[in-house]
Formats: C-alpha cells, sequence, structure tokens
C-alpha cells in the first residue's frame, strides 16, 4: 500500500487517533520546544474573542518590567472603560483597582472594561495600546493576526489563527514565570466580589494551569489550556466549539492524547511551531454564530423553537423565553 509523503503524511501523522476533525482549527505543542504533537487548519484564520486579553496580560507584564507600572499601581475606570459590554466588573467611571486586582479580574474574570483600563494605563489611549499590541504581535511572529481591541469584543477586523496563538502562548509562559500562578486561579476576589473562572478545565483535568477562555457569536467557544504533567507542560489551542462543554472536552483529549503519545512520537522528528508546513488552502475569518448553543446568540432559543415543532406543540409553547438577565447581556455577544 502506498503510504502518503511530505506535508499530507506529516497531516495524517499529526491528526491520527484523534477520531474526526473539530468544528474549528487546532494545535497542541510541548510548552518546552515548541514541538507540535497535534495540528488542525492551524492557518485558518479565526475570530480570537476574550483570548485576545492573552496579549493584554502579556503586555502588561511587560509594563511591568519596563517599569511604569507596578502590581500595586492604581488604575483608574475612563468613560470609555465603563462603557464596555459583558463580562465585566462594572466599576464606574473614577473607581480604580490595582494592577494586581486588574490582572486577575482580566484573567480570571474575562472583565472587558477592566481590559481598557489597563490598556489606557499603559498606553494613555485605547488605541495606541492596540497598536502596541500588534507590533508586539509582529515582533512574535504572529503573521496572520490582527488586534481590533484590547478585550477581544467583536470586531470583523480582529482575527488569529491556532499557530498565532500558540506564538503568544510560547512566548508569555517563559518569558514571564512569576505570573504563572495567576493562569491557574481558580477564582479571584476583587473588592468584596469573588469571580469565578470560565476554564472548566482548571477544576476537572489533573494537571491543568492555564490559560484562558475566549467566547463571541462568531467565534464559538475558544480556548488556549495548559497542562504539566512530571515537569513536561503542554499547551493545546482550540477554536470554534459550539459550547463551554465541548470546548473542554475537546481541550482535554488533546492534552491527554499528548501525554500519551509524546515520547513515541518525537522518535519520527516533529516540526515545530515555526516549521509545521503552512497550509496552501488556509481561510479567512468566517462565523459559526449559527452552530454556536447561546442564548446570547439566539442559537439555543431558536433550537428550543425547532425541537417543540418536531413534536407538534402549539406556537405558544414552542420556546421558553430566555432569561432577563441573558437577554440584557445579549447585545455583547460575549462572555468570557
Amino acid at each position: 500500500m502506498l503510504r502518503p509523503t511530505g506535508a499530507l503524511a506529516l497531516a495524517a501523522f499529526l491528526t491520527a487517533q484523534l477520531g474526526p476533525a473539530a468544528a474549528g482549527p487546532a494545535l497542541l505543542f510541548d510548552a518546552s520546544d515548541g514541538q507540535v504533537l497535534y495540528a488542525e487548519d492551524a492557518d485558518h484564520q479565526w475570530h480570537p474573542a476574550s483570548l485576545t486579553k492573552i496579549m493584554t496580560a502579556y503586555i502588561t507584564f511587560e509594563a511591568i518590567k519596563e517599569g511604569k507600572l507596578t502590581l500595586e499601581t492604581k488604575i483608574t475606570c475612563s468613560e470609555i472603560a465603563s462603557l464596555q459590554t459583558p463580562t465585566k466588573l462594572g466599576l464606574a467611571p473614577g473607581n480604580s483597582i490595582t494592577v494586581e486586582a486588574a490582572l486577575g479580574a482580566l484573567i480570571v474574570k474575562s472583565a472587558n472594561d477592566v481590559a481598557v483600563m489597563l490598556a489606557e494605563a499603559i498606553s494613555g489611549s485605547h488605541e495606541a495600546f492596540v497598536q502596541r499590541m500588534n507590533a508586539t504581535a509582529a515582533r512574535l511572529g504572529m503573521t496572520r493576526t490582527r488586534f481590533a481591541n484590547a478585550n477581544g469584543l467583536p470586531a470583523p477586523e480582529q482575527v488569529t489563527t491556532a499557530r498565532d496563538l500558540a506564538r503568544l502562548a510560547a512566548a508569555v509562559v517563559p518569558d514571564y514565570p512569576q505570573y504563572a500562578p495567576m493562569w491557574s486561579l481558580i477564582d479571584v476576589r476583587v473588592g468584596k466580589r469573588r469571580l469565578h473562572t470560565h476554564n472548566g478545565l482548571l477544576t476537572n483535568y489533573v494537571g491543568a494551569d492555564g490559560l484562558k477562555t475566549g467566547f463571541i457569536c462568531d467565534s464559538g467557544y475558544n480556548v488556549v489550556a495548559s497542562a504539566t504533567r512530571e515537569g513536561r507542560k503542554l499547551i493545546a489551542v482550540v477554536l470554534g466549539e459550539t459550547t463551554g462543554a465541548e470546548r473542554t472536552l475537546r481541550a482535554a483529549n488533546l492534552l491527554e492524547h499528548g501525554f500519551q503519545t509524546r515520547q513515541w512520537k518525537a522518535l519520527f522528528g516533529l516540526p515545530t511551531i515555526e516549521t509545521l508546513p503552512a497550509a496552501e488552502d488556509a481561510k479567512g475569518p468566517t462565523t459559526i454564530r449559527q452552530t454556536v448553543i447561546s442564548f446570547v446568540c439566539g442559537t439555543a432559543r431558536r433550537r428550543a423553537v425547532a425541537k417543540r415543532r418536531q413534536k407538534g406543540q402549539p406556537a405558544a409553547q414552542r420556546a421558553p423565553k430566555a432569561p432577563a438577565k441573558r437577554t440584557a447581556r445579549k447585545a455583547s455577544a460575549a462572555e468570557d
């Protein structure tokens, strides 16, 4: 039987034993050397959603290193920051918190207002910070990434790829190891509020220690997930799952696959994030809004309607109303 060669052989090798392709792109790599253990559509552009905040945190760490800020520095909520849509802390203009509290709210709660507060504190304006984000992305080799804001709220031009997010994760983990505990926080207290993580892996997967989830209707459920076992850290990028549970399961399966196969795969000479062959058919950004299951996007309600129609129930009973709290958040289309 003929064996595939070149890029085809590599693609088959890296996707083996994980079944059908996921809804969106994915990439799994070893944080110690960047070797890729799994890749699927790694160069397809995708909306990052709140994975954007990994870059916002990275630049905040840089600013602390440069002496522009300390963890104790107070940053103030501006009018612009207060107008960001949920998820957010909901600070009123003029209120302030420390950079340390802001990082906790950014990473754990994925607070959109706090992302803008950090941006303004570091660069003077949100717009200037976005310029720095794009300059940093270029420096890190994130060639198919473009940022339009600091928090990941919907913007057509805000795009990235699984490979580029792997590049970012491969930088933030070793460049700033002193902040590693922040990525693994299950909850954090800001003032009188206790905020809980959206990252289901942190409480359900042995060794999970980061990094960040993201969701908007167009992107679906994204995550950059890390786990460490016996001194070896693996990082999985998963984009475009239709539910938060599927996102957690997909990332857990990838990580488990990596831990189980890392040693024997290394015998075959694995590519790195940089040497993985570029996809000749890499696509531009798409939307999976119609397949995402969320009341925020309206899809959960549509599915409930469809199910009731199949059962022959009258129109008045076809779908329950979305809870008022969720309806009020619909415009944001961003949860984590």
